[in-house]
């Protein structure tokens, strides 16, 4: 019996492109929940310690309170950010308003492995593209899950907190 390969990159689960894809969805779903954007100002990202339960969302909320945003509406922010990049590409926010926190890390890290000889690549850059090419490629596959949990997370945060009543003070 021969083994059969799918030829559709997306169908498979560990591809990039689904990776991208269930980030995308994430954003997308927590851009449509959240209607008003703007009570997430001034929410801290890390929720008060009332319960003690131990699920996902705890570990996600550890991730989330990581970050160097300080409320929940700034992380919206960057993650819609990093979706509209995504999907539009860095020449677009090059036009319109300015550097994105995804162009600014491209560009320190193309000056950084500039060869010294301007227009000729050299031939050890060549050689090592591969581990580059890897080397990134499994950096934006943890990263894009993280952001993807993040997401999911902030998403349902602003549905436990809207419900709750928490944003009234």
């Amino acid at each position: 019996m021969m083994m059969q390969i799918s030829i559709d990159p997306a169908s498979n689960k560990h591809s990039l492109l689904n990776v991208m894809h269930r980030f995308i969805a994430a954003a997308n779903n927590m851009d449509e929940t959240i209607m008003v954007p703007s009570l997430l100002r001034d929410v801290p990202l890390e929720e008060q310690a009332n319960n003690n339960n131990n699920n996902d969302d705890d570990v996600a909320e550890t991730q989330v309170a990581s970050n160097k945003q300080r409320d929940m509406y700034e992380h919206y922010l960057l993650l819609k950010s990093i979706k509209n990049d995504m999907e539009w590409g860095l020449l677009k926010r090059e036009m319109s308003s300015g550097a994105s926190f995804l162009e600014i890390a491209v560009k320190q890290e193309e000056e950084e492995q500039q060869p010294s000889v301007k227009g000729v690549l050299a031939v050890e850059d060549n050689a090592d593209l591969e581990h580059q090419f890897h080397y990134h490629l499994r950096g934006l596959f943890g990263v894009l899950s993280k952001l993807t949990l993040q997401a999911d997370h902030l998403t349902n945060r602003y549905k436990r907190e809207i419900g709750g009543g928490n944003f009234m003070r």
